[in-house]
């Protein structure tokens, strides 16, 4: 009888071993070793402004226990829209207006495509780019309505190219990308839409490209008079969700506009991009400073920020994800340090019309009450149908305060150098506009002023279950999230 062979001379051996060695090969070059597009992670220069204008819109419940929703982001974009005369850049996440049916949203896709073509219509010589993310097709599925309005109205439209941008769910993708990305994605599925019922099924293929979790996220708008930095999204679904935005004037724009221009140009887009290296915006002089951040620059500004707030320094945090290590240390290290500490999260009940489990804000927000930090306070924005979907970072200092907002969340996806985010830090004295504005919006939210808006934790936190804690800390360990 012939001795088994030892498992390390049978050729499965080797055929598994191969393959466990070039997906690790994968997932160390698509997470570490893979060069940034050239451009991302981006930091402008500091610009002084003489004043900076603050829009939020809010959803909550009156002293009469009606639902109101007072929103001022989109009206003032499409303002701005109707103002310009040479160029409109846009650069939206989510865009569509396929929901659920159960809520009647306000149809901001649908609007904001009007705003566009009818400035225009206006100005036939506009130049006009739309970057938006791949999922408003659902990575080719289907073409997408909102997309193809704006195509027909000589808008240059740019799907943002994910595969050139490192991978944030490597066990996933290392697979993805050497088994299935040659096989593209197709059209005329039938698989249930991710987004909403309503809209179109999709292919396997494209759902499979769907399960890497990535995106271009920035929310913003710029002409050649303004940029509007933000934290919404032109989707109908989304349209009742707390958020907040930042316009501002001057040299910034030639900024935000170089930052988006490296966007287009890795994504292979053949946009008509407006001329910025030649022309010039007027210098202001004031005593705000700004400057615009995207990608792993926005995590350095926050930390960095953070490491400076101590002893009478009051810190608000308004965020729909919270998950990052290093922010929630630095958190608690000011706090440590003297910092009065406040954080509002979303309670993470819902997305996309589906029900969630509460990951990562009810765990997260768990952490931080056994640190034990008598400095930290934490409250739940008391949601409705709709997400309190604020990404806003406030330090109010005796001799200058800070605003870091834009569309990062606080996770390792959003900040480190994966997703494509964009924010703007402010800095200035605290008697300037911007900053009583912000600071009487956090004060107005947290003590419920003339209104319900934010809950104790307690509220919330009941709802926190082993499973719930145990998948939490199994998807840190893995990347395996969707946050």
């Amino acid at each position: 009888m012939k001795r088994k062979k030892s498992f390390y001379k049978r050729k499965w051996f080797w055929v598994v071993l191969g393959i466990v060695a070039i997906l690790c090969l994968m997932i160390a070059y698509h997470t570490s070793w893979k060069s940034l597009p050239e451009g991302i992670s981006y930091e402008g220069d500091t610009h002084e402004m003489e004043n900076i204008e603050f829009f939020r819109d809010l959803t909550y419940e009156n002293e009469a226990g009606e639902v109101e929703h007072d929103l001022q982001i989109f009206e003032e974009m499409y303002q701005t829209i109707a103002e310009a005369d040479d160029f409109i850049v846009a650069d939206m996440f989510l865009f569509n207006g396929y929901h659920s049916g159960k809520h009647d949203f306000p149809p901001i896709s649908s609007d904001l495509v009007d705003a566009i073509l009818e400035r225009k219509e206006e100005v036939p010589d506009l130049k006009v780019v739309f970057i938006t993310d791949q999922i408003n097709t659902i990575y080719g599925s289907y073409q997408s309505e909102t997309i193809k309005r704006l195509e027909d109205g000589g808008v240059d439209v740019v799907l943002t190219n994910l595969n050139e941008l490192r991978d944030s769910n490597p066990l996933y993708s290392s697979v993805w990308r050497t088994f299935f990305s040659w096989m593209g994605t197709g059209e005329g599925g039938w698989i249930s839409n991710p987004l909403s019922k309503e809209a179109p099924d999709v292919t396997l293929r494209s759902y499979m490209k769907l399960l890497n979790i990535k995106a271009n996220h920035r929310k913003l708008l710029v002409t050649e008079n303004s940029a509007i930095v933000s934290t919404a999204n032109p989707h109908d679904a989304s349209g009742f969700h707390e958020n907040v935005a930042f316009k501002m004037e001057g040299p910034i724009i030639k900024d935000i506009l170089e930052a988006e221009e490296a966007v287009v140009n890795y994504s292979g887009g053949a946009a008509d991009f407006p001329d910025y290296e030649n022309r010039t915006w007027e210098e202001q002089k004031g005593s705000l400073e700004t400057r615009f951040v995207t990608e792993g620059k926005i995590y350095k500004a926050v930390l960095d920020e953070l490491s400076q707030a101590g002893e009478g320094d009051d810190v608000w945090l308004g965020m729909y994800y919270l998950a990052d290590k290093k922010v929630m240390s630095a958190l608690d290290d000011a706090a440590t340090r003297g910092a009065a500490v406040h954080i509002i999260m979303d309670p993470n009940k819902t997305a996309f019309g589906h029900e969630k489990t509460g990951i990562p804000n009810l765990p997260v927000a768990a952490e931080l009450q056994r640190l034990g930090n008598e400095n930290i306070s934490l409250r739940w924005y008391d949601v409705h149908m709709e997400q309190y979907h604020t990404k806003m970072l406030y330090i109010d200092k005796s001799e200058e305060d800070v605003i870091v907002a834009g569309s990062a969340n606080y996770t390792r996806r959003n900040l480190a150098n994966l997703n494509l985010e964009a924010d703007v830090v402010i800095k200035g004295t605290g008697e300037e506009e911007v900053f009583t504005e912000v600071n009487d919006y956090f004060h107005r939210i947290w003590n419920n002023e003339k209104g319900q808006y934010t809950a104790a934790y307690e509220e919330y936190q009941d709802n926190l279950t082993f499973i719930r804690y145990a998948t939490y800390y199994l998807q840190k360990w893995t990347w395996f999230t969707t946050y």
